[in-house]
């Protein structure tokens, strides 16, 4: 680890020594039906949103027994219902043909369920499993191009710079870290370089 990573993590550490998932889940379907929920929505409307749907279909079995368009109605509020509904019906379907109603614990075998795409998955195996991986969001992909970290054009090539730079055993925390520190000090909008922790000692 070089010496910016180095004082990148040193602050990451200092500001937020012991980040959380913010999405509520109760085990590895939950949490995998609510970081799909999340995609292009806040994580404070899928919380509000999640506890009404998994009162009614908290496991796959329960979730095949709704209709996609009773889970629309439910998820309306987290936005691309119609897709994300038929996506959550599905995945559950397969979840009990191919898996025996267990989440997978490996990034192809995630990535083969509808509507969960590469974020998705790694997000499962780390908070689901903990497992290494490292989720690259569009606030990371941003902190990573202010920081010079990466010059990756996609969030792809920056998850594969990242890994280069940081040892496997941050990967888990560090991605939090980095999503939680750009929320509050380094937005995509009205960011001051000179108050921002980090980006005003680079």
């Amino acid at each position: 680890m070089n010496k910016k990573a180095k004082l990148i993590s040193t602050i990451l550490n200092h500001y937020f020594p012991n980040p959380e998932i913010p999405l509520h889940a109760k085990d590895p379907y939950t949490l995998l039906i609510a970081v799909l929920l999340s995609a292009q929505c806040t994580d404070l409307r899928v919380n509000q949103v999640t506890p009404l749907l998994f009162k009614t279909a908290d496991t796959p079995e329960k979730m095949i027994k709704l209709t996609p368009k009773e889970i629309e109605e439910i998820i309306r509020p987290c936005g691309l219902a119609k897709t994300k509904s038929k996506a959550i019906w599905q995945l559950s379907h397969d979840l009990i043909e191919k898996h025996h109603s267990k989440v997978p614990q490996t990034m192809e075998e995630l990535e083969e369920l509808p509507g969960v795409g590469h974020k998705t998955a790694s997000v499962v195996l780390i908070h689901a499993f903990n497992l290494p991986a490292f989720p690259v969001d569009t606030h990371i992909h941003r902190c990573a191009a202010r920081w010079k970290l990466s010059s990756g054009k996609s969030v792809k090539q920056t998850e594969k710079d990242l890994k280069k730079i940081f040892p496997e055993k941050m990967w888990n925390k560090l991605h939090l870290q980095i999503i939680l520190f750009a929320r509050q000090y380094c937005p995509a909008r009205g960011h001051q370089k000179a108050t921002c922790p980090i980006c005003r000692l680079l």
